[in-house]
């Protein structure tokens, strides 16, 4: 079974949509997308949520996570409470310092547009 995490903020913030506007909207379009890709079997898709995204409702296919605090270290959490358990661990963000931060304890890493091809 792999994992897929995504950072709600960074790939929400890809795109200059208005997101800034309303980020828990924003936010719940994202989930709403990753819930109607293809699944991948045996695959958790997870989606980290901080500030005011806080509280958005996981769905079917997606749970969502809502950092208490920083949304990267929530992440880093998360990829390293899975580290050795033989779960492939995939992370969803353009930010340079995450991406170095999740490879330590072996996980790899998509740019945002992995779950927004069409944008």
């Amino acid at each position: 079974m792999s994992v897929l995490i995504v950072d709600g903020a960074n790939v929400v913030g890809s795109v200059p949509d208005g997101w800034w506007r309303d980020r828990r909207g924003a936010a719940e379009r994202l989930r709403d997308r990753l819930a109607g890709r293809d699944p991948v079997a045996g695959e958790e898709v997870v989606l980290v949520v901080e500030g005011a995204a806080r509280g958005v409702g996981s769905v079917p296919g997606v749970r969502v996570d809502s950092a208490p605090g920083s949304g990267d270290d929530r992440i880093v959490e998360l990829v390293a409470s899975l580290a050795g358990s033989g779960r492939d661990c995939t992370v969803v963000t353009a930010d340079r310092e995450l991406r170095s931060r999740v490879r330590a304890y072996g996980a790899q890493c998509v740019g945002p547009r992995a779950v927004r091809p069409e944008d």
